[in-house]
């Protein structure tokens, strides 16, 4: 092959790579649980390739002898008889010796990866067609409050997620943190992570639900301890209102063109249930779970038409006029 043309192929060749690392890759662990997993797979990975290879080798010794010995016609004797039960039974027995191994290795996998931590944080996400609903609750009501499509949590502290749907089966995953577990309607499940190190990690639901399967992402921001106390704290207050003029039409025009009917901002009189929560939708890093970056451009975008960008979802296209929209976006952008 020309050296051009092998130089040419090697960018291709390297494309599988690219997906061994990132935000969102079983190769990249950072957390406890995903660590555990990824080393339990290299154990089963490297005992599969020894017996794999095993076995090639010696099928090929066998071919081999057989062809050498082609002309002769088989005969078996009461020595080679013996000898060959003696190999079946050691291989017979060095394969249940495997076996358990290999249960061993993942029955002690799975006490770290489903481990129970009394002093966890407690999170309840609910699964919607095609949106995840995090609820922060606390025994005092007045420090609980809910967001949408993002999930902060502190580093170092055991993360537990009780995991629900409002429809179809969903399937919670975030691959550098933890494994799946599947939302199942009328059932609770429950899945506990912990994040070694800050950063933002890419979810997406793993269960095919419905048209936008692949539009159901989210993000996990792992903080240290301060920041996310900070954030939490200030997640937990109302909206203010906004003091400048374009801002409030905002606020009026969200109200009065039918927004406030889905979805929920806390402190003011929008209170719909069907949507995400929009309390402080401007600190977000997404919008439409995962869908679009958070920009004013891309705000307006789906304001302007949901189905065109996500067809299929549950957000009606409202018809507004474009110094609706923008005193719309306006006000959403200071929801933070």
């Amino acid at each position: 092959m020309p050296v051009r043309m092998r130089t040419a192929l090697v960018p291709f060749a390297m494309l599988p790579l690219a997906a061994c690392a990132g935000r969102q890759s079983a190769l990249d662990p950072q957390g406890l649980q995903s660590n555990q997993i990824l080393r339990t797979l290299f154990i089963f990975l490297i005992v599969a390739a020894v017996v794999w290879t095993s076995v090639v080798v010696m099928l090929g010794v066998g071919l081999l002898r057989r062809k050498r010995h082609a002309d002769q016609p088989l005969a078996l004797h009461q020595g080679f008889e013996r000898t060959s039960g003696r190999v079946v039974l050691v291989l017979g027995i060095a394969t249940l010796v495997i076996v358990l191994g290999l249960s061993i290795v993942s029955y002690a996998g799975q006490r770290t990866v489903f481990a129970k931590d009394e002093h966890a944080l407690t999170l309840k996400i609910i699964g919607h067609q095609w949106w995840w609903e995090v609820r922060y609750e606390d025994d005092s009501p007045d420090k609980s409050f809910v967001t949408a499509n993002e999930i902060r949590i502190p580093t170092g502290l055991p993360v537990k997620v009780e995991l629900e749907s409002a429809d179809v089966i969903h399937s919670f995953w975030v691959p550098s943190l933890t494994g799946k577990m599947d939302l199942i309607t009328g059932q609770k499940n429950e899945l506990q992570f912990t994040a070694k190190n800050a950063g933002t990690y890419r979810g997406q639901c793993a269960e095919f639900c419905g048209l936008q399967h692949a539009h159901m992402a989210f993000a996990v921001l792992a903080l240290p301890s301060d920041e996310y106390e900070r954030w939490r704290d200030h997640e937990n207050r109302s909206a203010t209102s906004p003091a400048d003029p374009l801002g409030k039409q905002g606020e009026q025009l969200f109200r009065a063109r039918g927004c406030a009917l889905c979805h929920t901002i806390r402190g003011t009189l929008a209170g719909g249930q069907l949507g995400p929560d929009l309390t402080h939708i401007g600190s977000r890093t997404t919008i439409a779970a995962g869908t679009l970056p958070m920009s004013s451009a891309t705000l307006g975008a789906w304001i302007a038409d949901p189905q065109h960008i996500k067809p299929g979802n549950n957000m009606p296209k409202m018809p507004l006029q474009s110094s609706e929209l923008i005193a719309i976006i306006h006000y959403l952008e200071q929801l933070k």
